[in-house]
């Protein structure tokens, strides 16, 4: 009787001109994107949404895909903890891969954070030109959301080199899966984008702490013409920055790197992600997954500074390898704020001693609580970038100077290169200390063409000598080590199975 008189009910609802009304009713007791995004304060909100991916990418995978796929640092083999087998393949070049997909964990992360990016801020950019307030904070909120969707993008063509190109927001599962773009397609719509997104911005003078500024925009279009070789294009931007913008080089490498609470946003960070210390869910724990371990409290307590510092266990990632630590100069002031040393009392190596990533155990109050930021772009980057494509179009002359600016920082002597080739490899030196553990390297090792030659040659080093590389008496790396090279990542297994292009 009930579901009968259910259904009577509908009938005479279908038969009635208010039967449009009723099925398009938003409820109002639930967010939509039909009565969210209508004032200012609710794009500063979305927008501010958009930037939450990129601390668990920084937290957690950056360090992993860029850092450690190379050979600037490695893992801590502990014996005891079992495999970790999602980081040691990418750090072994030993990513499972068929039909061109991965179940590599960190791969399916990455790509799932930037395409949270990309959604979030494709949301944003469908609506914000009709949304009515004043026009210079909707150009600002405007300008930061192309300037994310750029980055993500960035991240992923660098990655992956095809991807889907989301331009609008999905509806359905029709359009949830769309086809691989191409590579070049893909960089057309980063440049568009971040482009117009440097046109959109004020610049860090004006702009709130923590957010994109034109200078950051102009700063990853400058990234983007390097990786494609636009030498002139890229040192136009370089030049602007350089010329017109605040930023400078700090007296101190050391304070180029934030504390936990404070020296944040300064006037050598041109873009870095914002993260917190205490109770907000907001910190990160990268010195923690940094240190090697197994560590007791007493061994970790100097490098955290913490006041209830414990015993970490497992395998630890990022450490520096013997080559990056020989890669510094004598003299050079980066080595000791970049690089120290713990010894482990409990390892199963002879030498227990290790080093790990100085530069960001700064000192904070709680385990597993510091707040530091991460560098995503640095001043010092700018002019590296500027010397590389000065040199790159045979304006040697112009690019020594900017190049020995980084150098004097640090208490080392001035380059006198007398060629283009000897120039180029003083550049990519300098960009390999200077930019230690900041996830460039493997980037440079890309854009450079200098992947097979660099790794092939760090992977015979590793098997020639696990033990220098921090594998334990009779460890060695596993057989399929070193064995794949490809610039690309493959695509993320699970992603796959919901789409028919990939």
């Amino acid at each position: 009787m009930k579901l009968k008189l259910i259904t009577t009910c509908l009938l005479a609802l279908s038969l009635t001109g208010c039967e449009k009304d009723f099925l398009t009713v938003v409820p109002e007791t639930a967010l939509s994107s039909a009565t969210f995004f209508t004032t200012q304060a609710d794009f500063q909100q979305a927008v501010s949404a958009a930037y939450v991916p990129l601390r668990p990418i920084y937290n957690q995978r950056a360090w992993v895909l860029g850092e450690m796929h190379s050979d600037n640092t490695y893992y801590a083999r502990n014996v005891l903890f079992g495999a970790v087998d999602n980081t040691q393949n990418i750090a072994d070049f030993a990513v499972p891969a068929a039909n061109g997909v991965t179940a590599n964990n960190n791969v399916l992360q990455q790509f799932r954070l930037d395409y949270q990016i990309i959604a979030r801020t494709n949301q944003i950019l469908a609506l914000i030109d009709n949304a009515q307030f004043d026009a210079a904070p909707k150009n600002n909120l405007k300008g930061q959301a192309l300037f994310l969707r750029a980055f993500g993008y960035f991240e992923l063509v660098r990655y992956f080199g095809k991807v889907p190109l989301h331009l609008v927001p999905v509806t359905g599962r029709e359009d949830a899966a769309l086809p691989l773009s191409t590579v070049d397609q893909v960089y057309a719509q980063i440049i568009k984008d971040v482009s117009e997104a440097a046109k959109l911005l004020p610049n860090k003078a004006t702009q709130e702490a923590g957010r994109a500024t034109s200078g950051a925009a102009k700063m990853l279009l400058a990234d983007v013409y390097m990786f494609q070789k636009k030498w002139t294009d890229a040192e136009t931007l370089l030049r602007d920055i350089v010329t017109n913008d605040t930023y400078r080089l700090l007296p101190d490498y050391n304070d180029a790197f934030t504390f936990t609470g404070a020296n944040k946003n300064n006037a050598e960070s041109v873009f870095e992600v914002q993260y917190l210390e205490g109770a907000a869910g907001l910190n990160g724990n990268q010195i923690y997954q940094f240190v090697p371990t197994p560590i007791t409290a007493a061994e970790l307590s100097p490098i955290t500074g913490t006041v209830n510092p414990q015993p970490l266990s497992g395998e630890n990632n990022n450490i520096p390898t013997p080559d990056m630590i020989a890669a510094y100069e004598p003299g050079d002031r980066r080595l000791d704020i970049s690089i120290g040393y713990v010894t482990l009392s409990q390892s199963l190596r002879d030498n227990k001693r290790y080093p790990y990533i100085k530069k960001y155990a700064r000192p904070h109050a709680q385990h597993q609580n510091p707040g530091q930021n991460w560098p995503v772009y640095r001043y010092a980057e700018v002019l590296l970038f500027l010397a590389e494509s000065l040199m790159e179009q045979g304006k040697t002359g112009d690019a020594i100077p900017l190049l020995n600016q980084v150098r004097a920082r640090v208490g080392l002597p001035a380059i006198t290169a007398t060629s283009q080739a000897t120039l180029r490899t003083a550049i990519y030196q300098e960009r390999r200390v200077e930019l230690a553990f900041e996830n460039k390297r493997w980037f440079d090792l890309v854009r450079t063409g200098r992947v097979n030659a660099i790794i092939t040659a760090h992977g015979n080093r590793v098997k020639a000598n696990p033990q220098a590389h921090y594998f334990p008496a009779g460890a060695v790396p596993p057989p399929n080590a070193f064995t794949n090279l490809d610039i690309y990542y493959p695509l993320p297994a699970e992603e796959s199975a919901l789409t028919p292009h990939f």
